[in-house]
């Protein structure tokens, strides 16, 4: 059984494209549907160039019942049944969540609950977290709900803050690991979908952790925290 994979995203759509690494020429996830609020954003064009259906869904200046009946429109006529959230800063309407619940995912920029919520995305997150003086940052991947940041966490990465970092030198190094971690977390809850229902959290980011650590890359970063 091949799980069907929409990702909804604003930007240039980095995460999109680790996700299409990662799953192409696989037989049990098929990314079949990228959804952007933005009609000019980078990650409809890399959906196309994957062969990938590409979908502009307007949410500026619309009610949010109509968004939701759009977005659920599209879900359906792809048979999505797992979404992840790839960069997109709009809040996904309640009645798109209720029905895809448990199988919404997003990734954020830092260890949440901290520097999460309405308004905290990209270099908003990095510059808050150096000007908190924080030695630690990270990705979270977390399942959506109806509020920004608030759904239950599956599992974190963390990253060193070095002192001489900027928000553009951290988001660098936080957006390695968001590469690693997201697609990692795609696959495993793709694979717990074929083979039937979804275990507990704990039990999701434990052998999320256990990918992890096999990763040689997250390790060198492991490596790289200790040190410091």
């Amino acid at each position: 059984m091949s799980v069907r994979l929409a990702v909804f995203a604003s930007g240039g759509g980095s995460n999109l494209q680790a996700l299409l690494d990662r799953f192409a020429g696989t037989s049990h996830v098929t990314p079949a549907l990228v959804v952007s609020d933005r009609a000019d954003a980078g990650a409809l064009r890399r959906a196309t160039v994957a062969g990938v259906k590409a979908l502009h869904i307007p949410v500026a200046g619309r009610p949010e019942h109509m968004v939701g009946d759009d977005m659920l429109s599209a879900l359906r006529d792809c048979d999505i049944e797992l979404i992840a959230l790839a960069g997109y800063l709009r809040l996904v309407p309640p009645r798109v969540v209720e029905p895809y619940r448990g199988r919404i995912l997003n990734i954020h920029p830092a260890l949440l609950p901290a520097f999460g919520g309405a308004g905290m995305y990209g270099r908003r997150v990095h510059e808050a977290v150096i000007a908190a003086g924080c030695r630690i940052t990270g990705a979270t991947v977390h399942y959506v709900d109806e509020r920004y940041d608030e759904g239950s966490i599956i599992a974190q990465w963390p990253v060193p803050v070095l002192r001489e970092d900027t928000a553009e030198t951290l988001a660098a190094r936080v957006l390695r690991i968001e590469h690693r971690l997201y697609p990692a977390v795609v696959d495993m809850l793709a694979r717990r979908i074929a083979d039937g229902p979804a275990a507990d959290d704990t039990t999701t980011r434990l052998e999320v952790f256990r990918l992890g650590a096999a990763d040689a890359g997250m390790a060198d970063e492991m490596i790289t925290l200790a040190r410091i």
